[in-house]
């Protein structure tokens, strides 16, 4: 990886506003962070880290607020559902959340091409965009470990830049981003912040990488699980005007530290009407995709947000 794509871009009005107190919080919180989190979860190797935070998150998801959230939305999307197997999917989630916090000081040994950790799936697809020098849309949600998918794509490898959530602990983030370049993730684009890169990259050839399953206030109301929830219409925008293929890709734990990641037969957004109905048409196939994963393998999607609007919750007499 060459030193110009070694980047850590990060929003400068996080750091901007902070205080001096604030400041001494930060460097608090990341001793914390190593000294509780991430060293003894180094020592434990990456099987039983994966296990162990599997199984304490889902011995405290349900005292968390954000499990009435987990409980509502499935409620929402499994109305039929029975409430015993509901909260069986709710107690994977936790799992799976606890799980991915055990792997991550872990990804440099989760290779996606090397040893038995990881399968990838529909590589092809990978090598034509990488060949095609026309760039693409990769989208994704918050499957089982979704770190792992975007060393699927980078190691392949693709020159790709990924989007990403910037902590606003700037000693957390500087570490996981380390962790990421580590991994084989070269260039990280905070979300928000990252537009013009995005745009540079799609302009240049290359290939972005977006999740596309959680709620945004700005975005598309389309229909997920039936009710509609504001979805980003980001990634279907670019695609449509640097006129490139979508390419979703979904990530499956198999077991502890082990993974399937499965690159799907990219399509074209439709160009046949307006501007406007392209965009809504293609917000709309990505969101498809999104939930008919979601119902594969329930248990491995990130249930703890609020994906859907209070509206959706009380016209399904969910309170």
């Amino acid at each position: 990886m060459s030193k110009a794509a070694q980047q850590y871009i990060r929003p400068k009005d996080i750091d901007n506003r902070s205080t001096f107190q604030q400041r001494m919080v930060w460097r608090l919180e990341a001793l914390a962070w190593d000294l509780i989190y991430w060293w003894p979860m180094t020592a434990l190797g990456p099987d039983r880290a994966s296990d162990f935070l599997g199984w304490l998150f889902k011995s405290i998801g349900p005292l968390f607020s954000q499990n009435k959230t987990v409980h509502r939305n499935l409620q929402l999307a499994f109305p039929d559902m029975g409430e015993a197997e509901r909260e069986r999917i709710a107690m994977q989630a936790w799992e799976s959340v606890g799980r991915t916090a055990g792997e991550l000081p872990h990804l440099s040994k989760i290779h996606p091409y090397q040893g038995d950790r990881v399968t990838v799936i529909g590589t092809e697809h990978l090598d034509a965009i990488e060949a095609s020098d026309k760039g693409a849309v990769i989208v994704s949600g918050h499957f089982a470990n979704w770190e792992v998918m975007a060393a699927a794509i980078c190691q392949r490898p693709v020159d790709c830049l990924v989007t990403y959530r910037a902590l606003n602990n700037p000693y957390i983030d500087r570490r996981l981003n380390k962790v990421r370049h580590d991994y084989g993730v070269g260039v990280l684009a905070p979300k928000g912040a990252g537009t013009r890169e995005l745009m540079r990259a799609l302009s240049a050839g290359r290939v972005v990488a977006l999740m596309n399953d959680q709620k945004f206030n700005e975005g598309l109301a389309v229909p997920f699980f039936g009710y509609n929830a504001m979805t980003a219409q980001g990634p279907s925008r670019l695609a449509l005007k640097y006129n490139v293929p979508v390419v979703p890709i979904s990530t499956r734990r198999t077991g502890p530290a082990r993974f399937q990641v499965t690159v799907h037969e990219p399509f074209m957004p439709e160009q046949s009407g307006t501007p406007e109905a392209n965009l809504i048409a293609c917000v709309k196939r990505v969101s498809k995709f999104v939930e008919e994963e979601v119902r594969e393998n329930p248990g491995q999607w990130f249930w703890q947000h609020r994906r859907w609007p209070k509206d959706a919750w009380k016209s399904a007499g969910i309170t």
